[in-house]
């Protein structure tokens, strides 16, 4: 894991002279001279050169030519500058900012600036969470407490706060489908840091009003995900012919989400009447769930990979057994609904891990991640 950055670049101001994977970051001098006043808004998305971050950031730097665009990130060893949007590091709507969520100077310089801000920056793999899990409570909990207390203290100029949770917090489904007022029962380290800053936005929204909007995705998949995800570590697998490697018998189901139809949901929430979205907590799912197993079969075949053999190692510490979307509110809100069947979606993903190999292939050695489970036993998941 690479050594986490503490929030200032090298010349002082939170930027870097910064060269990765052949993208170089401009120093704060070198960026444009610009006014404000001819962008229509500007919006903060911290842990935007992550996979759902960056995603997010190309859907709106392509469709709102008006807006400035503002990228915190870390770039710990999931995130990367090669996911920002083509062109954005010369162009005076983009800017990046490598530094720490936790830093409360640098937030609150960036909040200031901004009308909406979306906070997706979280340390955010299960099974890592139990390899190393204080990580996961700081950045997580710490990191949205700093970017909390900054629109708080920035309220009047900030019209809406979206903090990105995960359906992890609810643990296994207690029903068909899972609504937000489904119990919260975290099952591991990085569920459980994923709850207490769920929480804690909603506790600042009831104790200070600030605008806040809490969403929980469902398993998200697609383009620029870290190899070690199911989907992508199952995709890359059958393109190297590899065995998949499946925890316990395969059984335990997810809600997968495409994560372009995530991007525009959000987009939905950043656009809506403000009357109708700030104080609430909405799901994102397909409302259909689909096992582990299945989607490995699924991507085999889609693949053309049948022959590529499977491969059972013991199941996951705090695993959930079952998530299955209730996005009756996100429908009713926002008129939402995916648009992207699992299949589509899977063959759409394998198509650009196929076309992107030197993306990924530096990733291969943190495809599986050591750990204890129950008993004792040392397994590489």
């Amino acid at each position: 894991m690479s050594e986490r950055p503490n929030g200032k670049g090298a010349n002082g101001h939170g930027h870097r002279d910064r060269t990765a994977g052949g993208a170089r970051v401009p120093a704060a001098t070198e960026w444009p001279k610009l006014d404000p006043r001819r962008f229509d808004k500007t919006i903060l998305v911290t842990g935007g050169a992550g996979f759902i971050g960056s995603n997010l950031v190309r859907h709106l730097y392509r469709k709102y030519p008006n807006y400035r665009i503002l990228v915190l990130d870390a770039l710990t060893y999931a995130g990367s500058i090669q996911n920002a949007p083509d062109g954005a590091l010369t162009s005076d709507r983009y800017q990046f900012w490598y530094g720490d969520v936790r830093n409360g100077e640098l937030v609150d310089t960036l909040v200031a600036q901004s009308d909406v801000v979306v906070h997706l920056a979280a340390e955010s793999h299960v099974t890592r969470s139990i390899f190393d899990n204080r990580l996961f409570f700081e950045t997580d909990v710490l990191g949205t407490q700093t970017v909390s207390n900054a629109v708080l203290k920035y309220r009047d100029r900030v019209e809406r706060f979206i903090h990105v949770s995960s359906s992890e917090v609810y643990g296994t489904a207690l029903r068909e489908r899972m609504d937000e007022d489904h119990p919260l029962n975290p099952m591991s380290p990085y569920a459980s840091a994923k709850c207490g800053a769920d929480r804690l936005v909603y506790s600042y929204w009831t104790t200070y009003a600030i605008p806040a909007v809490i969403v929980r995705p469902f398993n998200n998949f697609g383009s620029s995900q870290h190899l070690e995800k199911a989907v992508p570590r199952f995709i890359t697998s059958c393109l190297l012919g590899e065995p998949l490697t499946i925890h316990g018998d395969g059984s335990a189901a997810r809600d997968w989400l495409f994560v372009d139809d995530h991007c525009e949901a959000l987009d939905l929430i950043i656009h809506a009447p403000r009357s109708s979205v700030i104080g609430e907590v909405i799901n994102l799912g397909t409302e259909t769930h689909t096992s582990v197993l299945d989607v490995a079969t699924t991507i085999r075949s889609l693949a053309a990979a049948e022959d590529t053999p499977l491969q059972f190692v013991g199941d996951r510490p705090g695993q959930v057994f079952r998530h299955t979307c209730d996005a009756t509110k996100a429908h009713r809100l926002l008129g939402w609904a995916p648009r992207t069947s699992f299949a589509e979606g899977i063959a759409r993903t394998i198509a650009w891990y196929r076309d992107n190999e030197p993306w990924w292939r530096s990733q291969m050695w943190m495809r599986q991640i050591p750990i204890l489970t129950a008993s004792g036993k040392r397994e590489l998941h």
